[in-house]
């Protein structure tokens, strides 16, 4: 289900910037701004017609309650960075670009990339954010996006974003009742044998963790709290 408060997407930003201690002192100063430069940044997007799709964590927002996250990730295409000089590109490659507009982190996923073109055009609806109403990825498009990037962060050795991404997939699964059948079926078009073998084991993983969740909820186990 969705979240019962509507997000102000600026404002988590803010605050998950203000309150990160690996933050420099700089960045936390310039908290304050982000969730100016967060409309603007919409506003830019919607008045350039660049057609972006969100993603990450701001749009799990959409979704469930208590995502935190310091930038906004958006699929588009390369040709549009070119209507968008005032995001001042930091690093690219063939799938990725990453990039500062002001003070705000954009992370960029280039539709040259097959699955994120893909999501762009088969798994994208729009989300009402308090701010305005953004083109989002569905939940079935994050799954697909979050689990396609599993076996590269594993092999970066990534631990902390493991733990995110399959968190979000986790809670994805289990407040939308989503089969993962299907999607792992989508995602085979896209990874080799031996990634698409370790999101198989991932999945099975997370389901495991689901279930034990489910009768913990139905009052299946004891309660093993120390007195």
């Amino acid at each position: 289900m969705r979240p019962t408060k509507v997000p102000n997407i600026g404002e988590v930003i803010r605050n998950a910037v203000a309150f990160d201690s690996k933050n420099s002192r700089e960045e936390m100063m310039n908290a304050d701004s982000l969730p100016e430069s967060v409309e603007k940044l919409f506003e830019m997007l919607h008045g350039r017609e660049v057609d972006y799709l969100l993603v990450g964590g701001v749009a799990m927002l959409g979704y469930v309650e208590g995502r935190n996250t310091e930038d906004i990730d958006v699929i588009l295409a390369a040709s549009d960075l070119e209507k968008l000089p005032e995001i001042v590109v930091e690093s690219r490659d063939s799938d990725f670009a990453r990039g500062a507009f002001e003070c705000l982190r954009v992370d960029m996923l280039l539709t040259d990339n097959p699955l994120f073109e893909e999501v762009g055009i088969r798994y994208a609806t729009t989300v009402q954010f308090a701010e305005r109403e953004i083109p989002c990825a569905t939940t079935i498009g994050l799954l697909l996006l979050k689990l396609y990037a599993l076996p590269s962060l594993y092999r970066q050795g990534n631990f902390a974003r493991v733990g995110l991404y399959e968190n979000d997939v986790a809670t994805l699964i289990q407040a939308y009742d989503l089969d993962l059948e299907p999607i792992l079926g989508r995602l085979s078009r896209h990874l080799g044998a031996d990634d698409l073998a370790a999101v198989r084991d991932i999945a099975s993983e997370i389901l495991g963790r689901i279930e034990r969740f489910r009768r913990g909820q139905s009052g299946g186990g004891e309660d093993r709290r120390d007195s």
